[in-house]
């Protein structure tokens, strides 16, 4: 009861000396980033129904031939407009949504983008462009409906085969009732611009169906609106081509196929359950170390808008990208306009032909929108605060995704600083260190098999990290010997696909103003004479620092390496000592090229050729990538190399930084029945360089320094400024999860 009873007290007592604080309005500074409220989305919905001219419908509609809406999120107001709201003051811009609409009825299809304003009463519509560019008809995300219907000419397909599924698996597409077949399709849709054709790969339907091939791949074109026109191109069956489905039945019941039976399984034996298997030396009756926090948070959560130990910024998560910060500052000042994520790939390697296509480009599949809901426990801490997101993508209504997003304050079990100082007597003249305690802001994308975990935290001494944590099941094909150039045998008839992960980010760094440069810096070899020993020479590292001016020589590509101090800086604004106040990008990653330069499907991914590229701030160049990449990244409607490609200059300007990061994974038998995320965590720091006079976590609080007294080592002097002992309280509340999102 005690323990209760402390926390509700400080909480009161918290709130109490918040009401009190003269501080800028939190909701102001963070709801003009705000994503849109699903009372903003039903409006918009509703406006763009009640127009004639636009003839839209349900997206639930059975049929393709239809205008309907497929995603609405927020529009973000120009970088000049929104600091003018959070710099000056002034009426915050206009809330618009951007609102994607496929039109399929009518004679020639097309995808149209409007912005659609101003909130939450919209009046207007206005169609935009990708600079001019609009995106083909055939580039368009998969819907339900489209699945609908590839499910339906699946059952049809695969009536024709059904003796050589069953004695070749003991499970069937249709007329199944707990041994039933699923599917997962591949992508890009085709070969080349305009294509609208997929490989579909059958799997047992059981719990971690990804990885449980059967040796049966089909390609079907379903370019067309008319279901009944779509066509089967090829079959591969047990490493054997066919041209038709009818040409495999024939050659199967003529004994000219190579025929196989997988082994057999039961739910007591299914390799790709989380059901623990195998010996354990954990206690099982004893509960693992869990985060508590006393006192309650020291973070505080006002909408979109966070405020932690001199940290202060505002999220969104966007239905086609993921998650997005802006207007981050420190102790008031600002560092960074936005910090988001743009996008990420997979791109596979294979011997059976949907291996060998599989080409991933995350954002097709609406990737923000995949952020189900987080466990409390597992995903998050139980102390987390947890929040609800709302999308519109492929419906007719705002979708809830419960619990989506987490925000707690951990521990990294290493001392932020520390040191021991020794008397080098048996005894010591002081301790002194601070616990490294940090933020975290967490989503997660399940993009089909692979679940992303994407944080960003923030540290007591100024740094930023990105991180993504790649975990869920492997993109695995039916086992062939040829294959194992392409991967590792996992199982009996598995193959684990090699693959590379790539993830890129946008970095707006305002560092002490808008006007920033940028250099990077490396060592060379100085060998001069000794000047107290004139007869000996010394070699020693000396600082080389090189101006970059300009794009190009900003962009630097995978396969050269990459400078170790990467500085971005105010050229006009210096610390006490001197220096120029700044900050520095360090990397944690993996990465490497996934295709040549200029080959096909990389030209839609042409931020992958670098692992930092910087240019101007521009209001046209918002994103890398869109959703439209994926089914089209031979023509793409935006390619990240027209941003560089008129090479301008990039001193004292607002700068953006484009990284990508990412690793190469070979998968191997403990990847069986998930991938793990140790060591398959990537990312980068923004680390401050000058630009504070010393480290700003001297202010913490959470400093403990330790003398001994100077009547006796027996006995100690400690300073702390936090209460020694609080009491560890656990959460009584049980595990509870429900999994589920709903239409509201």
């Amino acid at each position: 009861m005690w323990c209760h009873f402390l926390i509700l007290l400080v909480a009161v007592s918290t709130a109490g000396a918040t009401c009190h604080q003269k501080r800028e309005p939190a909701g102001k500074r963070g709801s003009i980033f705000a994503d849109l409220t699903a009372d903003e989305m039903q409006a918009v919905r509703d406006f763009l129904m009640s127009k004639p001219r636009l003839r839209l419908s349900s997206a639930r509609r059975e049929t393709l031939k239809k205008n309907s809406i497929f995603l609405m999120e927020l529009h973000v107001p120009k970088k000049g407009d929104a600091l003018k709201t959070l710099d000056q003051g002034r009426t915050s811009p206009k809330r618009e949504a951007r609102v994607v609409v496929t039109f399929g009825d009518q004679l020639r299809p097309n995808i149209t983008e409007y912005i659609v304003g101003p909130l939450p009463k919209p009046t207007y519509y206005k169609h935009t462009t990708f600079a001019g560019k609009t995106p083909k008809f055939e580039s368009r995300p998969t819907s339900q409906t489209e699945y609908y219907h590839i499910t339906n000419k699946l059952q049809e397909i695969t009536k024709k085969v059904y003796r050589i599924l069953v004695e070749t698996s003991g499970f069937s597409f249709h007329n199944c009732t707990d041994r039933c077949l699923t599917f997962s399709d591949v992508a890009p849709r085709g070969l080349e611009s305009g294509e609208r054709r997929a490989w579909f790969v059958l799997q047992k339907f059981v719990e971690g169906y990804f990885i449980h091939p059967i040796g049966f791949e089909l390609l079907l074109n379903h370019k067309s609106l008319d279901p009944t026109e779509w066509e089967v191109e090829k079959v591969w069956y047990n490493d054997q081509y066919f041209d038709s489905v009818e040409e495999l039945v024939e050659k199967y019941e003529k004994g000219e196929v190579t025929k196989m039976t997988l082994p057999d399984h039961d739910d007591d034996d299914l390799y790709s359950t989380y059901i623990p298997r195998g010996e354990s030396s954990t206690r099982a009756n004893v509960q693992g170390p869990k985060l508590v926090q006393p006192q309650g948070p020291r973070y505080r959560v006002e909408g979109n808008f966070v405020e932690y130990v001199g940290w202060s910024f505002a999220f969104r998560v966007r239905s086609s990208a993921g998650l997005q910060l802006f207007d981050l500052r420190f102790n008031g000042e600002r560092v960074a306009y936005e910090i988001s994520l743009q996008e990420a790939v997979a791109f596979y390697s294979g011997s059976t032909p949907a291996a060998m296509q599989t080409k991933y480009i995350d954002g097709g599949w609406g990737m923000g929108t995949e952020a189900y809901e987080l466990a409390s426990g597992i995903d998050c801490p139980d102390i987390a605060t947890f929040v609800d997101l709302y999308h519109y993508y492929d419906t007719d209504r705002p979708v809830r995704y419960k619990n989506a997003l987490c925000i707690f304050e951990m521990t990294t079990g290493v001392p932020l600083r520390r040191h021991f100082n020794s008397n080098f007597k048996g005894g010591y003249n002081f301790y002194g260190g601070l616990e490294n305690n940090v933020l975290v802001i967490r989503t997660t994308s399940t993009v089909y098999n692979y679940d992303y975990i994407w944080d960003f935290l923030f540290y007591q001494n100024g740094v930023v990290e990105a991180k993504v944590s790649a975990t869920g099941y492997i993109h695995a094909t039916f086992f062939t010997p040829e294959g194992l150039n392409h991967g590792a045998r996992v199982h009996s008839y598995v193959l684990g696909n090699l693959h590379t992960h790539l993830v890129n980010y946008k970095v707006d760094l305002d560092i002490a103003g808008r006007d920033n440069s940028f250099e990077t810096i490396e060592l060379k070899y100085e060998n001069f004479t000794n000047p107290w020993s004139p007869r000996h020479s010394i070699v020693q590292s000396r600082l080389h620092r090189t101006q970059r001016t300009t794009e190009r020589e900003a962009a630097f590509p995978f396969g050269k390496r990459l400078p170790r101090y990467l500085h971005f800086y105010n050229p006009t604004k210096k610390n006490r000592w001197g220096h120029h106040r700044g900050y520095r990008i360090q990397f944690n990653s993996h990465a490497d090229s996934v295709l040549p330069r200029s080959w096909k499907e990389e030209v839609g991914i042409t931020w992958s050729r670098y692992p930092l590229a910087v240019t101007c701030q521009k209001d046209s160049e918002v994103m890398s990538s869109t959703i439209y990449t994926q089914n089209d990244p031979w023509e793409p409607v935006v390619s990240f190399e027209d941003y560089i490609s008129n090479n301008e200059n990039i001193d004292k300007t607002d700068l953006v930084a484009w990284v990508t990061v990412g690793f190469l994974h070979i998968p191997h038998s403990e990847d069986i029945p998930n991938t793990s995320t140790p060591g398959n965590s990537v990312g980068f720091f923004l680390r401050p360089f000058n630009f504070f006079n010393e480290d700003p976590s001297v202010a913490s609080r959470d400093t403990v320094i330790v003398r001994p007294h100077k009547d006796s080592f027996s006995k100690v002097d400690t300073d702390r400024w936090t209460p020694e002992l609080a009491g560890y309280c656990m959460s009584n509340k049980p595990f509870h999860y429900n999994g589920t999102y709903e239409e509201v």
